[in-house]
């Protein structure tokens, strides 16, 4: 049980205005464009903040948001990828006593205008005109809207339907506020007290409408608390920070934040990490398993088609580090011939993963979906360990997570806090805690589904508890049968085989009588591959249909067969033509596969992987 801090304060507020005044001139954020800011002679362009900075910027917008009405209670939307611009806000809404509703920049506009009319949201942060249009198509469904504040200037037209200001004119508002009442945020932080509402995040929904999460400011503060005493981020760190800020996962990141002062670096844009992580050079990121995966496979895939000594010497490394990551489990530190060894393994090959990493990172961590055992032995062999944890948008994201003096491969560590675990008959992961919600907005059915009467939460996830570490085995939606009675965990196999044929992007195992797969090629890996098959001429589609790449994927698939049980092995396969992404919906924000979703909509190819095939 990792240790809990006592920090004594009652809001996310109170949190935040306790370490501006800690600290108040040293750096919090930081970005790769100018941060809309305001001084007495008007808004200006910077790309840091310090903590006294920032805590102008936030004050000056709470007061700016009560100038357009917010009361104690009052939800805030926000609809923009993460940047530093979405942290203002989200810390303004809660010092102005209102609640934060979040919704992904890649929400269809059905959903986003459920998703802040189901709020009850009076005032939306949106970041660009595709944000804002995204909304004036549906103000008839939404009419508790009063403005909308956008990051990057617009263009409007008309008068109708809620008042459109830019940020820095809700900054300029806010100021002339403050003037007039200097000690109004303050007092409305004062009022806040730990059960107020203080975030709303709606779970991605495969079906039907999304559901709100209600997670007051007691939860926040328990994270914060309890992530202090980890031991993985400390003040002196600077984080990458690119994580979906409407995601409970990047939101958990800001209380460690507030409660240790560290800088983060803040960039949503994922298709920028590798290359500005050698510039920035951070010394923690938190991110999901794709990402670790694809760098992985990368740096095995550049090593293996150099071929003769360099991938001898690659996987020589590999072995050592293998070596030197199994003592480190049991709390030992290599020694003699293998510290010589490692030594040298490190100066070959693991030196050079950690340049791309900025050649400062000291860990970083994973949730959201399961991380494969062969891709985190590979981080913690290059001395770039990765904390596998886990948590749900329930339990305010963190709920377990490795150590650095106490990890264990394959599992997602040890419960935050005070948190307490068991496992019911069934094998389901029940929590009760401090970080746990308080229950569905306006869904009180759901909420009783799995908030029973003794505070325990039902995950929905199947597990099991080894000297204190939990292992995850599977969603218990996700867990199916085959018609010979046997249960298949599609998640453990989708991993297992990614690590054998790194050319797939997505795998998802489907299962009725036998076990499918659905899969989508990467198309870095993919051309790289198919330069040294000949096949460099064509485009990820056309290779997808080609006869060698079913060979190499079905050559994948006998390997994985040969490694599972009976009726866990794959008995047919579809590569789809095209990669799935989150603007078709086929993925949330935080990369994981939309089961049911793709199911639905691959069914007809599903279909013709059983017509006329023999059972299991």
């Amino acid at each position: 049980m990792t240790v809990t801090v006592d920090t004594g304060h009652r809001s996310i507020g109170q949190l935040f205005v306790a370490q501006v005044t800690k600290n108040p001139t040293g750096r919090a954020f930081s970005g790769p464009a100018p941060i809309t800011t305001t001084t007495a002679e008007g808004a200006i362009g910077t790309t840091s903040l310090t903590w006294q900075e920032t805590a102008d910027q936030v004050f000056a917008l709470a007061a700016g948001l009560v100038e357009l009405g917010v009361s104690p209670g009052d939800r805030v939307g926000i609809a923009a990828g993460t940047r530093v611009e979405w942290i203002l806000a989200d810390l303004a809404v809660m010092c102005a006593g209102g609640a934060t509703t979040t919704i992904y920049p890649t929400t269809e506009a059905g959903d986003a205008a459920f998703i802040l009319a189901d709020s009850g949201s009076v005032v939306l942060f949106a970041e660009d005109a595709t944000q804002l249009a995204k909304f004036q198509e549906r103000l008839d469904d939404l009419p508790d809207l009063r403005a909308i504040v956008t990051f990057e200037p617009v263009e409007t037209a008309g008068d109708d339907g809620p008042e459109v200001l830019s940020l820095s004119d809700l900054l300029n508002r806010g100021s002339d506020r403050l003037i007039a009442e200097p000690t109004l945020i303050e007092e409305r932080i004062a009022g806040i007290g730990p059960e107020d509402l203080a975030t709303l995040i709606y779970t991605s929904g495969t079906t039907g409408r999304p559901k709100g999460v209600r997670l007051v400011h007691a939860n926040w503060i328990w994270e914060s608390e309890a992530q202090a005493g980890l031991g993985i981020i400390e003040q002196h760190d600077l984080q990458y920070l690119w994580l979906p800020m409407a995601h409970s996962f990047g939101k958990v990141l800001l209380c460690a934040q507030l409660t240790l002062g560290f800088e983060s670096y803040v960039d949503g844009r994922v298709d920028k990490i590798v290359d500005s992580l050698a510039t920035v050079r951070p010394t923690v990121m938190a991110g999901v398993p794709r990402i670790y995966e694809k760098v992985y496979n990368r740096v095995r895939g550049m090593a293996h088609d150099k071929g003769g000594a360099t991938w001898k010497i690659f996987n020589w490394a590999l072995g050592v580090g293998r070596e030197v990551v199994a003592l480190r489990e049991q709390g030992k530190q290599p020694s003699g011939l293998l510290a010589l060894k490692y030594s040298i393994a490190t100066k070959l090959v693991f030196s050079k993963l950690q340049a791309r990493f900025g050649g400062k990172m000291r860990g970083m961590i994973s949730g959201a979906a399961p991380l494969s055992r062969e891709v985190n032995e590979f981080f913690h062999a290059a001395g770039i360990p990765i904390y596998e944890g886990y948590g749900l948008t329930e339990t305010a994201a963190g709920a377990f997570v490795n150590l650095p003096e106490r990890f264990r491969l394959g599992t997602v560590g040890l419960p935050l806090g005070d948190l307490e675990v068991k496992i019911a008959e069934d094998g389901e992961i029940l929590l009760r805690g401090g970080n746990v919600m308080r229950g569905y907005h306006h869904l009180p059915e759901e909420t009783d589904a799995v908030l029973d009467d003794d505070g325990w939460f039902h995950t929905g996830d199947i597990g099991e508890l080894d000297d204190g570490f939990l292992r995850i085995t599977d969603r218990k939606k996700d867990l199916v049968k085959t018609s010979g009675g046997k249960y298949v965990a599609p998640s453990y196999l989708e991993g297992l085989f990614k690590t054998i044929v790194p050319q797939v992007s997505q795998v998802l195992v489907h299962t009725r009588n036998f076990c499918t797969m659905l899969i989508t090629l990467d198309e870095d890996e993919m051309r790289t591959w198919a330069q040294g098959a000949g096949l460099e001429s064509l485009g990820t589609a056309e290779l997808a249909g080609h006869p060698q790449v079913r060979a190499h994927v079905q050559a994948g698939i006998d390997q994985l067969n040969g490694q599972v049980n009976r009726w866990e092995s794959i008995k047919g396969f579809v590569i789809l033509p095209q990669d799935l992404s989150v603007d078709n919906g086929e993925i949330t924000p935080s990369l994981k596969v939309r089961r049911k979703f793709v199911e639905e909509k691959y069914s007809s190819e599903l279909d013709g992987l059983y017509a006329g095939s023999p059972s299991d």
